[in-house]
């Protein structure tokens, strides 16, 4: 009897140092992968630009590269993705900042789309794991 609980102190001991540790590479793995598919949906926001001369508005946002009516889209020749439009790494939409319409003065040619995850928590901001990551986070 003694042994088993020897056996199960050693077990819980070796659990409580490695759990954490395990725990922080996966948090770390997901803001890893939303940044691959953001920079995949980057890819496919410049190639759909390319072919109808814009960016999609904020209303029409990210599916505008799975689907659109060619009449309205002239010169759309999607899908831009090979499957359906992913959610994050913690199983929330991607959210789509348009950039700014362009005013008389400053026509603004090289303005960028955003495309961002709001983290684990869902939130705006955030540090570590809840930390915001998006097109324009250093990578």
């Amino acid at each position: 009897m003694l042994e088993i609980l020897v056996v199960l102190a050693i077990i819980a001991l070796i659990a409580a140092v490695v759990g954490p540790r395990l725990f922080a590479q996966l948090d770390k793995s997901k803001s890893q992968t939303a940044r691959l598919q953001i920079r995949s949906l980057e890819a496919a926001l410049e190639t759909m630009r390319i072919d109808i001369g814009r960016l999609p508005s904020e209303q029409e946002g990210l599916t505008l590269l799975m689907k659109a009516d060619a009449q309205q889209v002239p010169g759309w020749s999607g899908p831009y993705l090979d499957k359906d439009l992913p959610p994050d790494p913690w199983g929330r939409s991607y959210i789509y900042v348009a950039p700014p319409a362009p005013s008389a003065g400053d026509p603004a040619p090289d303005a960028r789309a955003r495309v961002i995850s709001y983290g684990a928590d869902g939130q705006e901001g955030g540090e570590g794991v809840n930390a915001d990551v998006s097109s324009d986070s250093p990578r």
